[in-house]
């Protein structure tokens, strides 16, 4: 099927907004040792700080897929996005660990609406064969953030202070909304129903088998690249002697990886399925090479030089993208345009209670003991969820979509 140009457009955007959401996001733990030395903080003040971005990012994925599946993805996406550049602008003004927080809490209740706008904007533009790639394109967005922020939160802090890193990352939102509100449109079979008038009917979607495993293996596997995120570059000058310096220098690598990884996976089950793979099949395989690449990770702690620590944190960030670029397409390949930012939100919520509890836990161990335990765990909950994911998400759940991707092969 051949696809129209502006859908690429669309997925390019996309991919910008998720690098401003995880800069956005990422910023607070470059500068993690500045905030903590200004307000007198522990690493156990810096994990209830960044649990409360998780614990609202859980509320805010509850509730945004309903909205985006409301209002559209090109309003649903605006709203959001101005929304998290505002919360992170206030990062700037922030006196203590409670305004800190509290500002956190907006940024993580405001942030999770990408995910579902993007899902919604993807499975209105891109046939099934395409859609992990496409969903690639969008979360390797995440990983490029999360490359630049070290540098260029770095940068700023060292010239202006850790104030002016958030108020330049959050007014890049608004140049960002600028192109969306220029640029997107729905295609002229959808642009009729957008928004969507018929409301999703949330309370069935919750008791689907489809949704309520996207919501378990998320809550598995998100919390380890939160952790990555959010704790690399305090492990890096805590454990390995880095200094601010060298985190920008050298913590953007794992990240670069993890978007290699995200089109390397939205390109392979695209690329099976074009080779006459069922939809289901081709999606396991790819997510199950994916998370083998995990285990990995567990030698980071022993390695002897920072290096190598890094290069093993590498195989979290690879292997989690091949993992992530389908299976947060699963549900475009589930449920119809209507319902798939419902059902995204509320996977989301589940990635992010993960997240949350994850991360006071990794406070507290990293706190009384120190890393290594962590990255056992972080080595571990892809394969399990994978075993889960062959296990309670049945091919047949597939089987419309798979009809679909055939006709269209014909096509």
């Amino acid at each position: 099927m051949k696809i129209p140009r502006l859908a690429w457009v669309i997925a390019f955007l996309l991919c910008l907004a998720t690098t401003l959401n995880y800069l956005d996001r990422q910023a607070i733990g470059i500068v993690s040792v500045e905030i903590r030395r200004d307000f007198s903080l522990t690493e156990e003040h810096y994990s209830y700080i960044v649990s409360a971005f998780l614990f609202a990012y859980a509320i805010g994925y509850a509730f945004s897929g309903y909205i985006i599946d409301r209002l559209g993805a090109k309003r649903g996406f605006a709203v959001f996005i101005s929304a998290w550049s505002i919360a992170q602008l206030l990062h700037g003004l922030a006196v203590g660990k409670w305004s800190l927080g509290s500002y956190r809490f907006l940024l993580g209740l405001s942030e999770p609406g990408a995910w579902p706008a993007a899902a919604k904007a993807i499975a209105e533009w891109f046939p099934a064969t395409h859609r992990a790639l496409a969903m690639g394109i969008f979360n390797a967005g995440t990983s490029l953030g999360s490359a630049l922020a070290p540098v260029t939160v770095a940068l700023i802090t060292l010239r202006y202070g850790w104030r002016s890193a958030f108020v330049v990352t959050g007014l890049a939102g608004f140049a960002w909304l600028a192109l969306w509100l220029v640029l997107y449109r729905s295609p002229a079979k959808l642009a009729a129903n957008e928004p969507n008038a018929a409301a999703p009917d949330w309370l069935a979607l919750l008791r689907a088998r489809g949704c309520w495993v996207l919501i378990v293996t998320r809550f598995l596997t998100d919390p380890v690249i939160y952790f990555v995120i959010f704790w690399l570059p305090d492990y890096l000058r805590r454990e390995r002697g880095l200094d601010l310096a060298m985190v920008g220098q050298y913590s953007w690598v794992p990240f670069a990886l993890g978007g290699v990884g995200y089109l390397v996976g939205g390109w392979l089950s695209g690329h099976l399925m074009r080779r006459g793979w069922p939809l289901a099949p081709a999606r396991k395989l790819t997510m199950a090479l994916g998370a083998a690449v995990l285990p990995i990770a567990m030698a980071a702690p022993f390695v002897p030089t920072a290096g190598l620590a890094i290069a093993a944190t590498c195989a979290i960030t690879f292997g989690h993208g091949i993992w992530v670029a389908n299976l947060q397409t699963i549900p475009t390949d589930l449920f119809n345009s209507r319902e798939v930012g419902t059902v995204t939100g509320f996977s989301g919520m589940g990635g992010a209670v993960g997240g949350a509890l994850a991360n006071l836990g990794t406070g507290y161990v990293v706190f009384h003991f120190s890393y290594a335990p962590v990255f056992l765990l972080a080595g571990l909950m892809h394969p399990l969820s994978a075993v889960l994911i062959y296990l309670l998400l049945r091919d047949a759940e597939f089987e419309f979509t798979s009809s679909l991707v055939r006709l269209g092969q014909k096509s």
